[in-house]
């Protein structure tokens, strides 16, 4: 599924969007940016790091970021890869485990791309580090536009919380990450990092995007305002982890085991 696609080199200031679906295994990735001022950025990139590499060509993008809102323990992120080889930087919350060199970022930190702008959220609880972007296209408006959540905030449930802690301490870490992203207005679109299908999610849409507001309506956990019944609700019938999650997640902070 691909949202502004184009063959040739976007002329004025339009906004780029475009959504990647992973199956082996399940995911979601994104390129987006400012097409007017060439200016771009990728989250979550799994898989052949030549498609984004083109996908930016195509649009006349160059990609000045490659985020992963998290270390992922579900699949082998190509992020540093795909930084390399773009000539951009990448991005991790600022307090990740991880090996250097890294772009840090923290809560509140403006990413610029052109005219469209990228506030940083912290919103650990699935993984400590894990971050949430807040996108704002100012040759439209203001306001934010999009979110993207990576496993934060999935269309129809939020991420799993043992992964990298305790499942009762990221539970009571996530509610609180999942009060932010209550914050937004209504419309305000859900970018998931994973769709049906997923390890990292009990009760996943096999939908891709959402809102806040269909969210704050329809999905069971987002909707839980008490933190202990939202605990309960997250340490009861935890799926079996993904298979070499915890050497998933070392092999993507970059870190060796000795």
């Amino acid at each position: 599924m691909a949202f502004g696609v184009r063959s040739q080199p976007v002329i004025g200031d339009v906004m780029i969007l475009r959504q990647y679906l992973h199956n082996d295994p399940v995911g979601l990735s994104y390129l987006f940016g400012c097409g007017g001022k060439a200016a771009g950025a990728v989250v979550d990139p799994a898989g052949d790091v030549g498609r984004y590499l083109r996908a930016a060509e195509e649009t006349g993008m160059r990609i000045l970021y490659v985020i992963d809102t998290h270390i992922h323990a579900d699949h082998a992120s190509v992020g540093r890869q795909l930084a390399e080889a773009a000539g951009g930087k990448y991005a991790l919350h600022a307090r990740a485990e991880a090996a250097q060199p890294f772009h840090g970022v923290d809560d509140g930190d403006v990413l610029e791309l052109g005219n469209v702008s990228v506030k940083v959220l912290h919103t650990p609880g699935h993984t400590p580090e894990h971050v949430s972007l807040l996108v704002t296209d100012r040759t439209r408006a203001d306001e934010p536009w999009l979110v993207f959540t990576g496993h934060t905030l999935m269309v129809g449930d939020v991420g799993r919380t043992e992964l990298a802690t305790s499942a009762e301490d990221g539970a009571r870490t996530l509610f609180r990450s999942l009060e932010r992203l209550r914050e937004l207005p209504d419309y305000v679109e859900v970018l998931p990092g994973a769709y049906s299908g997923s390890v990292c999610g009990r009760r996943l849409s096999g939908k891709t995007t959402s809102t806040i507001g269909f969210e704050r309506r329809h999905n069971a956990a987002f909707r839980v305002d008490d933190e202990c019944a939202f605990v309960n609700l997250m340490t009861s019938d935890i799926p079996p982890p993904p298979e070499h999650a915890a050497e998933l997640r070392v092999r993507n902070a970059g870190l060796v085991v000795v």
